[in-house]
């Protein structure tokens, strides 16, 4: 018991930093893209892309791995309602954060040029911008939706 015990803690706190990380970062760089301060863009968007592969990678391969041994070790099938719609929301979130890295180095790298040239941001950095924004949303709603899922467990 005591082993199922602090897996689930784990497991907790590795939602709770995925979940944190991923809003508090969306956060950041959402308030610091609209001041359009070309310097704080680079200096956030690079911090964050460390961040996401640091924080939001490590639990992005944790939270499966430890919600499918606690799935075993408190006897749920894994054919649930609740526990397939758990995954199918969660692969939901990975496929939206996959692409999001990549665009997150794209607004760095653009970010960090046009600082280093003291110019303002390029049109190119728009589209990229209004991607990871929505690809952002379903992610957030599909996490949103993991963590009732997981607490509520429905029939």
């Amino acid at each position: 018991m005591m082993d199922y015990l602090l897996l689930k803690w784990l497991h907790i706190l590795s939602a709770t930093l995925l979940f944190g990380t991923g809003i508090g970062s969306a956060w950041y760089l959402l308030l610091t893209v609209l001041s359009r301060d070309v310097a704080a863009i680079a200096v956030v968007s690079r911090i964050l892309v460390m961040t996401d592969w640091l924080f939001t990678g490590l639990t992005m391969l944790f939270q499966p791995a430890s919600g499918f041994y606690l799935a075993h070790l408190a006897g749920y099938p894994l054919h649930s309602r609740w526990l397939l719609w758990s995954i199918g929301l969660f692969l939901l979130a990975l496929l939206c954060w996959l692409p999001v890295v990549w665009i997150q180095m794209r607004l760095r790298d653009l970010a960090l040029a046009a600082a280093r040239e003291h110019a303002p941001l390029p049109p190119r950095f728009w589209p990229y911008f209004r991607c990871w924004i929505a690809l952002g949303v379903p992610a957030l709603a599909a996490f949103l939706a993991v963590f009732y899922l997981m607490v509520a467990k429905p029939a």
